[in-house]
Formats: C-alpha cells, structure tokens, sequence
C-alpha cells in the first residue's frame, strides 16, 4: 500500500483528495494536517465523508510514515513549506499549487499532464499538478499544437464554478451575489496562461501566439466549461478535424474526443475531460469540459500519483458523471 500523507488538509481540493483516496485501491492516508483543525475530526469540515472514516486532523507531520506527500495548501504555500521542514529523500511530492509548474533549473517538478508528460511522470519524483483552467485548456488546443496548426490567434473562454475561487469566503463565492450571476475576472491575465503557453510550446516549439483567455465565474458549483477559437492557414473538413483530436487521445487514459459538443455534467464528479472541435471554413471551435476539483485538481493528482508508483493509471478513479 502507497501511504500517503497530505497538508493543507481543509481545503476542497484536499477534501476531493481524501475522498478519493479512502477508496482507493492501493493506497492508505497516514495523516492529513492542519494547525487550525488539529484533533478535529475530518467530518467537521469534510461533511460528505461521514460514513467513510474516523480519521482526525493532526498538526504533527510524520514525513518517515509515507510513500508520497500531497501539498494542497495556497499558492506560494509550497514553496516555503518545503523550504522550513526536512522531509526525507525518498518521500515523493505531488504538489497542487502553482509554485513549480514553470520549468526552471532551480527545481526538479515535471509538470503533471499525463496527456503529454505521462513517460516523464512514470519516473518523476516530484510533480507540479496543472491548474484547473490550465488543463481543460492545454486538453482543447494540444492536438493543434502537437501537428504545428496553431497560429497567432487563439481566443479562449472559460467558465468556473464557485469551487475555483477555494473554500474561503469572499464577496464572489457569496451565494446571494454568485447565484443567477456571471462575471469576468482576470481577463488576458489570468496566472495559468504562462504554463498553458509552456505545454503548447512543447509540442509546437515555434508557437509565439498569445493565448486571449477570458474567464468568467458561473453560478454553478463545480465544472469549467471552455471554448476555444483557433483560425487555420487552410480549410480542414470535419472528417479530418474529428481524425486529427481522436487520433492524438487514443491512447489517453480520460480525456475523450467526443462527437458533439460536451455538456457540462457530462464530466462533473469525473475525472474525464470531454473534448470536441468543429471545423468552419478558416477557423476550428473547440469546446472541452472538465471537472475543476477533479481532472482539474484532485483527480488529476492521484492519476499522477498512479502513474509514479506504476499503478494503473485509473486506479481510484472511476467514477460516475453527474449527468442528470
């Protein structure tokens, strides 16, 4: 058994973790941590969970009890938490903030995207997990990327549940201000547009476009919807478009080229990212769809942490979509 410890343990994206991995088939949590909860029982915050564990919040972090450590507290959290403590060699990282997605020489993280990295995450002793928005979005352009079609022009929008915004409250995670409400937020500078910018350049090295992203705040709970407009040098018929995306997820483990334009709750409560183009004359739209807790967070996490230990890919992770 893998065993697993995790800080920044009362958080959503954390709750999602537990709640993954008390089912999972190989894995055990050794502990989940947090000063502010220590001796409380994850219950009182993890309301979901009762019925599926006793287990209590600790403030004490026995690093020489696990295989693997998960790091779900905010961003630049991760960077000072490793930092100030000494966690043992042998213990690997996961590490769900955005403190070491880019690629630099001062770290070892390889970025957690399966779809394009899964050879690199089979030997990866630490992991940066994407951001929610970062994969729906990387999920709707790299089969673009990976035959060199993207051009300068790539518009993006992208709508979010509440759960994105983290369990903290403010004026926008208000119920009475969310509901029967969009709005835009952090337009053409949203933080994930750098790491976005990295994968496509990966498989597209002479991309130089920008990425024109537009993010909204839905008045749902869960889920990112996405569409994506990428203009073409040539006209592309709907047969070889539909060939080109299902082609490049063959081999995927979740994430589909679908026929049609997904819904929404096709994905939510999965790990799955649905993804469909269509082909107009100079252009191709794209919609993708993901849940952001899940294949946008959690989810995406232990598939990482499957594919270090050499598990199957979707141990864990079967699960059901909302749907209706």
């Amino acid at each position: 058994m893998i065993c697993v410890g995790i800080i920044g343990g009362a958080g959503y994206t954390a709750g999602e973790l537990i709640r993954l991995l008390l089912h999972h088939p190989q894995a055990t949590i050794a502990f989940a941590h947090s000063s502010s909860n220590a001796g409380n029982a994850l219950t009182d915050v993890h309301a979901g969970l009762y019925g599926e564990t006793d287990l209590r919040f600790t403030d004490q972090m026995p690093f020489d009890t696990v295989d693997v450590l998960f790091l779900c507290s905010g961003h630049g959290e991760s960077t000072r938490f490793l930092q100030s403590h000494d966690i043992p060699a042998r213990v690997k990282i996961i590490d769900l903030a955005q403190d070491f997605r880019l690629a630099s020489p001062d770290h070892d993280f390889v970025y957690g995207l399966p779809e394009i990295n899964r050879d690199a995450l089979r030997h990866a002793h630490h992991v940066a997990n994407p951001g929610c928005f970062a994969t729906c979005i990387q999920l709707a352009l790299l089969p673009l990327a990976a035959r060199g079609l993207l051009s300068g022009y790539v518009a993006v929008n992208a709508i979010t549940g509440s759960t994105g915004a983290g369990v903290k409250p403010s004026d926008t995670t208000h119920f009475s201000w969310r509901n029967g409400n969009i709005s835009i937020y952090q337009a053409f500078r949203h933080r994930h547009v750098p790491e976005i910018k990295q994968s496509l350049r990966q498989l597209q090295p002479a991309f130089a476009g920008d990425i024109e992203f537009i993010p909204y705040r839905g008045d749902f709970t869960r889920g990112i919807f996405c569409t994506a407009v990428v203009r073409t040098e040539k006209p592309f018929t709907q047969e070889e478009t539909d060939k080109l995306f299902a082609d490049f997820y063959a081999d995927a483990a979740f994430t589909h080229y679908v026929p049609h334009a997904p819904d929404l709750k096709q994905a939510v409560n999965t790990n799955k990212a649905l993804v469909h183009a269509d082909a107009f004359d100079d252009k191709w739209l794209i919609t993708a769809v993901i849940d952001n807790l899940l294949k946008g967070a959690s989810g995406q996490a232990v598939q990482n942490m499957n594919l270090m230990f050499g598990l199957d890919e979707t141990a864990g992770l079967r699960l059901k979509p909302v749907a209706f």
